[in-house]
């Protein structure tokens, strides 16, 4: 006996009811490239990634940018213009067998003639046997190859892989963009909240796009957590709903990812430059996104050896201080002590000029090789030692008028005198550069007279 099918009615509203049971961001997911939101350099009419996709001449690529900014989106829609079958696999998910399997699958259906669009989230994270594997199938045409990243392909991708794919780069959608989609979301009967008898300002709108810091993801399940409260209250979303919903939100800060190297080069830069004010918004930054102290300790150490060097000794002295102290008291007084030595180091003198003074040995060391060193110089413990001749001629400096043998050379003979650090005229430097060009002079005029 057949089983009857359904009244028509009562499946229509069963699909709609697993239409409501997914997330809004799901639901609101753009379907045509005018309603995708942000992107505009990339996706610009006119534009060549964009004529390329509205003529569906298409290549295999890579989406390089961060959470929510649109890359699974943009893929859908590669697949739709190209109008190729839509595939997709995570790498956080996936190993080579779900790799192979979805590759066969695409061959064959380009064997029957339909090619498949391979989307492959989170593409860095996998090895490099992983992504070899797509490289045949790129080549031959097989798939249409889109993988997606937040990290630099640079660093995280293999070179054959690359080479057989355009990397785009998509930008953080701007808060302005993403309350465009709350909008939109809100007015929306059909997929979006329209219909609920929300009630929202502008500046409550406004709060929750920037809260999602660039996610439109995040700002719409943001905006859906808003809805469930608020119906509850009447259907306005006020500043009391906000309170709730964006209590415990988090910046966005990928520790060991591009962004935190980013925001790392930022303080440095900030510190070199001598602005303070900018080195305390990136320390800021980096504390309320998790950054291990330790780690700031040491960067900032650093600083005070490579920027600061001999124009203020007193940087490096203060740096091991406060990393003394934020091991003894721990946040968030700790920060401070933190906060105190970033200031100090932004604004006191700056030199690289040791820094630079061994790297420039350290290019003699490799263009000269391993010079011997004079016999002057060389230690004489013993009677064999010194009947060789080792310290023959030193002059003890002490027993020298002035205190310092001028015409005694410190360098293979080979070599001759080399200059390499030269102080800058800044802190405690400009009377160190002072006395060494001083003394620098008299030597010159020793030798010079020595030869004579």
């Amino acid at each position: 006996m057949s089983r009857s099918r359904p009244p028509a009615s009562s499946h229509d509203l069963l699909a709609t009811q697993h239409e409501a049971l997914r997330p809004l961001a799901e639901r609101m997911r753009p379907r045509t490239l005018d309603e995708m939101v942000g992107q505009r350099r990339l996706l610009a009419p006119g534009s060549a990634l964009r004529r390329a996709i509205q003529a569906g001449r298409l290549h295999s690529m890579i989406l390089w940018g961060p959470p929510g900014c649109g890359k699974t989106t943009l893929a859908l829609l590669l697949a739709q213009h190209a109008d190729a079958e839509f595939a997709a696999i995570s790498a956080v998910l996936s190993g080579l067998p779900q790799v192979r399997e979805v590759l066969a699958q695409a061959q064959a259906r380009f064997d029957a003639g339909r090619r498949t669009l391979l989307f492959v989230d989170e593409v860095h994270r996998f090895n490099k046997v992983q992504q070899d594997a797509f490289l045949p199938h790129i080549e031959r045409g097989t798939i249409l190859f889109v993988g997606a990243t937040t990290e630099n392909p640079s660093f995280e991708l293999n070179s054959a892989l690359l080479s057989r794919c355009r990397v785009h780069v998509l930008e953080a959608v701007a808060p302005a963009d993403i309350a465009a989609a709350l909008r939109q979301a809100l007015e929306d009967g059909e997929r979006g909240l329209g219909g609920r008898g929300l009630r929202i300002e502008d500046t409550a709108l406004e709060a929750i796009a920037t809260a999602a810091d660039g996610d439109v993801r995040r700002a719409l399940t943001l905006l859906e957590i808003a809805a469930d409260i608020a119906e509850g209250e009447g259907g306005a979303i006020n500043e009391a709903t906000l309170h709730q919903v964006l209590a415990d939100r988090t910046r966005r800060f990928d520790k060991g990812g591009d962004q935190f190297y980013d925001q790392i080069s930022a303080l440095h830069k900030s510190v070199r430059s001598s602005n303070p004010d900018g080195a305390i918004y990136w320390l800021a930054r980096m504390l309320d996104g998790g950054c291990d102290p330790a780690y700031l300790l040491r960067r900032l150490t650093i600083m005070a050896v490579e920027d600061i060097g001999l124009a203020d000794p007193r940087a490096l002295e203060m740096a091991l201080n406060v990393w003394n102290a934020y091991d003894r008291i721990g946040p968030p007084e700790g920060d401070i002590a933190l906060s105190n030595l970033a200031i100090y180091l932004a604004s006191t003198a700056k030199s690289n000029a040791s820094y630079m003074a061994l790297k420039a040995a350290r290019a003699d060391i490799a263009a000269l090789g391993t010079q011997p060193v004079p016999m002057h110089l060389r230690n004489a413990p013993t009677r064999l030692m010194q009947s060789l001749g080792h310290g023959t001629g030193y002059q003890y400096d002490h027993d020298v008028e002035g205190g310092i043998a001028l015409g005694q050379t410190a360098f293979p003979d080979a070599m001759g005198e080399r200059v390499y650090y030269q102080p800058v005229a800044r802190g405690l430097e400009i009377k160190l550069k002072d006395k060494l060009d001083a003394l620098r002079e008299a030597r010159a005029r020793a030798r010079s007279e020595g030869k004579g």
